[in-house]
């Protein structure tokens, strides 16, 4: 009778390392979209309707809401297909 081996198990990640790893890639994918986003204005991003820009106390503020929905949902069908 073959003897069972004992099971490997990965350590858990702490709280801390979670964290840090969410923020690295936050910053990975934030860097990523701000390369992009010359080419991808090429088709319309950031110009979505529901993309807000508007002026305040002198500044100019863009809060793209549509395009980061459309960005979400086809880095989840990539996702899904790798």
């Amino acid at each position: 009778m073959p003897s069972a081996s004992p099971r490997v198990t990965a350590p858990i990640p702490s709280r801390e390392e979670f964290v840090l790893r969410w923020l690295l890639v936050t910053f990975l994918a934030l860097l990523l979209i701000n390369w992009l986003l010359p080419f991808l204005a090429r088709f319309g991003v950031g110009r979505l309707p529901g993309d807000l820009r508007f002026r305040l106390f002198g500044r100019e503020c863009f809060v793209p809401l549509a395009s980061t929905v459309l960005l979400t949902l086809v880095a989840g069908l990539l996702a899904r297909l790798l």
